[in-house]
């Protein structure tokens, strides 16, 4: 039917809806058109947004995320505070005195910082000649933790090495005692001490078999021997290190099985614990890198156990004896020794010297046959790897013990029985 010919009041209706739906369909465009190049521009968008209720959920999202962080960083501050705060009473200050003319009777200057993985500590302070020939002074400071309520603590033996030293001890009151050396560790870097003291705050010792690499951890110690109950945080960077640390005298030691950590490590931080967030000592700050930034290394206190179980029930540290020098094996030594049918095990060295023989004459593993290039696989059917290595597995028995060694000879596995000895 054609327009012109349609009732007029048919005709106005149809003109009426053609004209509104002209114009809001150029409404919505508009503001469809508005809407899309706000958005691109982002000018616009957070009043849509906001008009719509849009912004504030996201808004209250992003700030809900961020009270989490916040949340989760004052956790773990108030964790760290909380150690502190309850261990700080536990570790002690060690002060080394010496009379100037035995110190002087030495020969060459004391530094005894000069090699790559330095000991921290004791921070040895060089006094000027004794004018008079003798002379008690103070010459060097460590650290230390108490372990029992009467006053025995646990701290580096290269801090209380010296044997015609003298030794106190300052507690976290000031007050200062006299020390008595109980017993130096000969395999490891750990001393054990005593002061006359009742009702001493102690540190719990916890399980260094579990820590994982990137737990935080706290270092306290006597820092520069000057600063006691210096506060240093940081991570476990690595695990089961092995560590030569050495003096400018010559004298140097290897550190098995070493936790790394990036909190620093000052000289006078040696013997000071190293804490983990639920205040238990899970190391022995030792030694730093002079040559890295934020390297240093303690010693397991899962090995500082024995000594102490040792010292309480001999009243010295008795450790078994094997008669070996050995390296653990790993891929890199396999190739240059041309091992190719093992992958891991002690292989029992020479070292550089002449004095460092492969197997100590009249030893327990002299007797038993045992030669330079065996390799140890197994102590009584444990096999010896790069975390559990042949020290480790040693340490759990006690002299005249047998064990069962199985060793890689010639291209053949023996199991060898040896009876162990007590180190000397």
């Amino acid at each position: 039917m054609r327009f012109d010919k349609l009732p007029s009041s048919i005709k106005q209706v149809m003109v009426v809806t053609i004209i509104i739906s002209t114009i809001t369909g150029g409404l919505v465009g508009g503001v469809i058109g508005i809407i899309a190049a706000g958005w691109s521009t982002s000018n616009i968008w957070p009043h849509i947004s906001q008009s719509l209720g849009l912004l504030q959920q996201e808004q209250g999202q992003v700030e809900s995320n961020n009270n989490d962080k916040r949340d989760q960083i004052v956790v773990e501050d108030s964790a760290a505070i909380d150690v502190v705060q309850s261990a700080t009473g536990s570790v002690v200050s060690i002060i080394v005195t010496q009379d100037l003319s035995e110190l002087y009777n030495r020969t060459g200057p004391i530094t005894p910082f000069d090699d790559f993985f330095f000991f921290g500590s004791p921070f040895f302070q060089q006094p000027p000649p004794p004018a008079g020939g003798s002379g008690k002074r103070e010459i060097g400071g460590g650290t230390g933790f108490i372990i029992t309520t009467d006053g025995v603590i646990i701290t580096n033996r290269h801090v209380v090495d010296e044997q015609a030293a003298e030794y106190s001890v300052i507690l976290n009151d000031g007050t200062r005692h006299e020390a008595e050396v109980l017993a130096r560790d000969t395999l490891n870097d750990i001393a054990v001490i005593k002061i006359e003291a009742d009702n001493l705050p102690v540190l719990d010792l916890g399980d260094s078999e579990s820590i994982q690499i990137g737990q935080t951890v706290i270092a306290i110690g006597n820092s520069l021997g000057e600063f006691s109950n210096t506060v240093t945080k940081g991570v476990v960077s690595g695990i089961n290190r092995r560590v030569v640390a050495g003096d400018s005298s010559g004298f140097s030691e290897v550190i098995e099985e070493a936790i790394q950590t990036d909190a620093a490590i000052n000289p006078g931080n040696s013997g000071g614990p190293l804490l983990d967030l639920f205040g238990k000592v899970i190391g022995v700050n030792t030694a730093v890198s002079r040559e890295g930034q934020l390297i240093g290394f303690a010693i397991p206190i899962n090995e500082v156990k024995s000594v102490i179980e040792s010292v309480q029930e001999y009243g010295r540290i008795v450790r078994p004896f094997l008669g070996v020098r050995y390296m653990l094996l790993n891929e890199e030594i396999a190739i240059a020794n041309d091992i190719q049918d093992i992958d891991h095990g002690a292989l029992i060295v020479s070292g550089d010297l002449r004095s460092e023989l492969a197997i100590v004459p009249g030893s327990p593993a002299d007797k038993a046959g045992l030669v330079e290039n065996n390799i140890i696989l197994e102590v009584n059917g444990e096999k010896i790897t790069q975390v559990k290595g042949l020290a480790k597995l040693l340490a759990k028995y006690k002299p005249s013990d047998s064990v069962k060694l199985l060793v890689y000879q010639k291209g053949e596995k023996n199991e060898i029985e040896v009876v162990l000895v007590e180190r000397e």
